[in-house]
């Protein structure tokens, strides 16, 4: 097939529609100066129609927005759309698209009831609104809050507790945890595994029981394929809003604030503390036993093996601050020149 997909097809994703601009505006908090034209659906600048609506979020997309045709665009203030479009004017436009996409493809309702292919351990505490896909294993003495939903395959382990409205995607498992309210853990993630702790004697390695678990504060997701190890003495903790990326590695007694942003193949070794509001570039890695400070960010592919002080921004590796980085590269391409 040569066709591609549109925004929001209806094969994959719920759909939700038509919507007026007045109601859209009202979701988002805009102004819309005509409030009764119909939008159907979403797309971007350069595919959208008179019955779409689209976003720029920088006016590095000022071309792009010149030649839209989408009958209505969310746009920063001070921005103009072509005659036929009409402006949502935002301030922070990317946040409103969101709410226009959540509005337009609401997520799907969970649908209470257990498949009859599912594994429920007969103390286990599911409540009655809870979806059970099929082949789902919930262990003994696990609690399962209210509007929960446990994809198929997915595995709870014993005494794991989950807050309401979480979801746990297909094939993932989760142990020795507790999970707060509207976790999202996506297809594939392993949470509350035994971490990587051993000694070596002169016959091998002993290995070190890991006797802590895994805390996942509310509003956490865990991107499909990742993993998230149970402490050895003490719990790994995540904080609300964190979110991480797919093939992510938290190991053993990590400890990360809230709201932080970590992306994919990133690797934190065992007892690593990140305060608030960090971020961390696609690759990076952190050292055993290091400190990071709220709202620092970290460079792709950057190797952390020192602390880093709150606000710092940092990039290569061994990781160091980003000006000093470029000026040792700039430096480096003058004593190279011929």
């Amino acid at each position: 097939m040569d066709e591609g997909l549109s925004p929001g097809n209806a094969r994959f994703f719920a759909r939700s529609g038509p919507h007026t601009l007045a109601m859209i505006a009202a979701a988002t908090g805009c102004d819309a100066s005509v409030g009764e034209i119909l939008i159907f659906g979403l797309a971007s600048l350069e595919d959208a129609g008179p019955d779409q609506i689209s976003y720029s979020a920088t006016t590095r997309h000022t071309t792009l927005l010149e030649r839209t045709k989408a009958g209505a665009v969310i746009v920063l203030p001070g921005l103009r759309v072509p005659e036929g479009s009409v402006a949502l004017v935002s301030s922070a436009p990317i946040v409103t698209w969101a709410r226009v996409a959540a509005l337009f493809h609401p997520v799907p309702a969970v649908r209470a009831g257990v498949h009859p292919t599912a594994c429920i351990a007969s103390d286990a505490m599911v409540d009655d609104s809870v979806e059970v896909s099929a082949h789902a294993v919930i262990g003994a003495r696990a609690e399962i809050g209210p509007h929960c939903l446990i994809g198929p395959g997915a595995t709870i382990g014993e005494g794991v507790v989950m807050g309401p409205d979480c979801r746990i995607g297909s094939q993932a498992t989760i142990t020795h945890s507790i999970l707060g309210a509207r976790v999202y853990i996506y297809p594939g993630a392993r949470v509350g595994q035994e971490g990587f702790g051993f000694d070596m004697t002169g016959t091998g390695f002993v290995t070190i029981p890991q006797l802590g678990g895994v805390i996942l504060g509310d509003d956490v997701e865990v991107g499909a394929n990742s993993t998230i190890d149970r402490g050895a003495l003490r719990d790994t903790v995540i904080g609300s809003g964190t979110r991480l990326d797919n093939l992510v590695q938290v190991a053993h007694n990590v400890r990360i604030g809230r709201s932080c942003a970590i992306a994919a193949q990133c690797g934190i070794a065992g007892s690593v503390e990140i305060g608030d509001f960090v971020v961390m570039g696609g690759q990076s890695a952190i050292a055993p036993h290091v400190t990071i400070g709220s709202k620092s960010r970290i460079g792709a592919q950057a190797g952390v093996m020192s602390d880093i002080k709150e606000g710092a921004i940092v990039v290569g590796s061994p990781a160091r601050r980003r000006n000093d980085f470029f000026r040792e590269i700039a430096t480096l391409k003058k004593l190279t020149r011929r």
